[in-house]
């Protein structure tokens, strides 16, 4: 019988004198039971974590799962329109559509193609997501305010690639081309980072967009509306598959200015191609009928986010497009200041109507000769006569014998020196000197020679164009300066009055009323059939002696001219101020054209109220006589 062969490692495991290897299997039984605990670990946990999801709080999960499908979008309410004092739209909206971006959804790879899609910044739009990390991720990143057709169709193509952006609808202002109004309406924009920090844009969020200048911003509470929301149930792209319900935007309240649109439109004629300014006021109660600043720029381009390129273009500018001149350029008014320095001269009795200088052409005051802008002088002239031909030799003359500190009373009386309150941002107040001026600002003594430019408007005497309206025309309406102000419904303060001497303001509007109908030097300002007051005035920018000295050519004059009618019972009055312009008489036709527009205007409103009280008072005839009127349509 064959034996089997024999396993050498049993005959070597039974010869040896070492006992089996049962720890082998003792290893191998602990990881099994090691596994099984875990097993029943992760069991448990499980168990419990269905037991909360399920049982514990279900409606907690319920709710945390329909907000990653419900998604609230917002509905901007479409701001007020601003409307001229007839009603008449200056400022509307229109619609558009804005572009979000889904933070949730958000992949930062995307961001350059998006960029570079939507024509965006890519620089500037990671800085945007980057401020809003640590804001919510439900709070959409505005990316794109005003979509263009091809932003549309990008947008459309590319909906499977980026899931992140949706559309929603929007209102988006429309302004006036060229620039018309543009200073006192203004232009609205996006909320900053800087106003965000500031205590009155508290309840803004970022993206808001807000008025940021003029109107727009000086009224932004009630031309503001207030956003709607409409809750959508989107997919896991993030795109809308049905609509839940809305709460319907608020729109803000219309505002209606005292602009009269038809003498604007006169004002931005006359004034066309010329830097300055020019205000219309009614001096009866200080509504602004016309305001105008040139150069101008186009708020349409500001109506969310300028680029950078028109920014650039606008700051760069050296004719400063952004300076409402009408409120802000503080200039020397020249002879316009004459009127203020008679009515001081004659209130404060240092002379009357026959006071008289005589004129060769100049004076010598404190060892220094000053000219007369006649070079031949104007002979013996009294008041009425300094005043028409503006003398300047007489003025110097007067100003020297008030001093600085009575011309500054005076002024300040009537308004230089201070803002006029009107409700618009950023108005500045001009300058008075004085003594007291002269020790606060230089710390120094005022010298008496400094008095003699002062006297006819220059040296460090300045004034806006709307300081000068208001100015003269209180004094035309006897002492009653009233608050200027540009919407209807605006809080003003009571008017400042002074009981000025009746014959004192007839003696200085009888000079203007000579400046404009007795061959002075606002001759070009006459309207026939309507009495015009006015006075010219030329003011220096920079004084020859100053170009001699540092190598060139003394810049032209500034232009002024102001003027009002009627003479005794003023309605309206205009103040104009052409840069450069040489000579204020070649800005009289301005403010004469504007005058003209409003009395030609009140005339065919005039006829036209007369035609109507005319034909209700033919039907009211026929009506009483029982007579049968005109056949009715057939």
């Amino acid at each position: 019988m064959t034996l089997p062969p024999v396993d050498p490692h049993l005959e070597a495991l039974r010869h040896s004198d070492k006992p089996p290897l049962r720890d082998d299997f003792r290893f191998a039984a602990s990881k099994i039971a090691v596994f099984q605990y875990l097993t029943v670990v992760i069991f448990v946990i499980l168990v419990s974590a269905f037991w909360r999801l399920q049982v514990q709080n279900p409606q907690f999960y319920d709710e945390r799962a329909v907000a990653n499908s419900v998604k609230s979008v917002p509905i901007p309410g479409p701001r007020g329109r601003i409307l001229d004092r007839e009603g008449r739209v200056i400022v509307d909206n229109h619609a558009s559509f804005s572009l979000r971006l889904a933070r949730e959804l958000l992949k930062e790879g995307h961001l350059k193609p998006i960029a570079q899609g939507l024509d965006l910044d890519y620089d500037d739009l990671v800085a945007r997501a980057r401020r809003y990390r640590h804001r919510p991720k439900y709070e959409a990143l505005p990316l794109k305010e005003e979509l263009t057709p091809l932003d549309l169709a990008f947008v459309d193509s590319h909906r499977d690639f980026f899931p992140e952006l949706f559309t929603i609808d929007s209102q988006r202002r429309v302004y006036p081309q060229n620039g018309m109004l543009a200073h006192v309406l203004g232009y609205t924009g996006e909320i900053t980072e800087a106003q965000l920090d500031q205590p009155e844009f508290a309840r803004y969020d970022q993206g808001a967009v807000i008025g940021q200048f003029g109107v727009e911003q000086q009224y932004n509470d009630v031309l503001m509306g207030q956003d709607g929301q409409r809750q959508v149930i989107v997919d896991n792209t993030g795109q809308v598959r049905q609509q839940l319900k809305e709460k319907p935007a608020v729109p803000g309240k219309d505002l209606k200015l005292t602009i009269d649109l038809d003498l604007q439109a006169v004002a931005e004629l006359s004034l066309e191609g010329r830097n300055g300014a020019v205000v219309a006021l009614d001096p009866r109660n200080g509504e602004v009928l016309a305001m105008l600043s040139h150069p101008a720029f186009d708020p349409n381009k500001f109506a969310v986010r300028i680029r950078a390129a028109d920014w650039k273009e606008i700051r760069d500018n050296p004719d400063k497009p952004m300076l409402n001149r009408a409120i802000q350029a503080q200039q020397a008014p020249g002879s316009t200041f004459k009127p203020t320095v008679a009515l001081a001269a004659l209130e404060s009795g240092t002379i009357d109507e026959q006071f008289s200088v005589h004129c060769a052409g100049g004076a010598s005051f404190y060892g220094d000769y000053h000219r007369c802008h006649l070079k031949g002088g104007h002979g013996t002239v009294t008041l009425h006569r300094g005043i028409v031909q503006s003398c300047d030799v007489y003025f110097y003359t007067v100003g020297n014998m008030l001093g600085i500190d009575k011309i500054a009373y005076y002024a300040d009386l009537v308004g230089f020196g201070h803002k006029t309150g009107i409700d618009l941002p950023n108005e500045k107040e001009g300058t008075v000197p004085s003594t007291q001026w002269a020790m606060r600002n230089y710390h120094r003594k005022w010298y008496a020679g400094e008095t003699i430019s002062v006297a006819i408007g220059q040296g460090p005497v300045t004034v806006t164009p709307l300081q000068l309206a208001r100015a003269i025309g209180g004094i035309a309406m006897g002492g009653v300066w009233q608050q200027p102000h540009l919407v209807q419904t605006a809080k003003v303060d009571k008017p400042v009055t002074w009981s000025l001497d009746p014959v004192h303001v007839k003696d200085v509007v009888d000079g203007m009323y000579g400046v404009v109908n007795e061959w002075g030097t606002g001759a070009q300002a006459q309207i026939p059939g309507l009495q015009v007051c006015g006075k010219t005035g030329t003011a220096q920018v920079e004084s020859s002696g100053l170009a001699k000295a540092t190598g060139g050519v003394a810049s032209q004059p500034n232009a002024w001219f102001v003027g009002f009618a009627p003479c005794y019972a003023p309605e309206i009055v205009v103040a104009a101020i052409w840069d450069h312009g040489a000579e204020g008489p070649y800005v009289a036709p301005i403010v004469r054209d504007i005058l003209k527009a409003y009395f030609d205007k009140k005339t065919r409103l005039t006829m036209l109220q007369q035609q109507q009280s005319a034909e209700a008072a033919r039907l009211a005839t026929i009506s009483r006589l029982d007579l049968p009127g005109p056949p009715g349509p057939r």
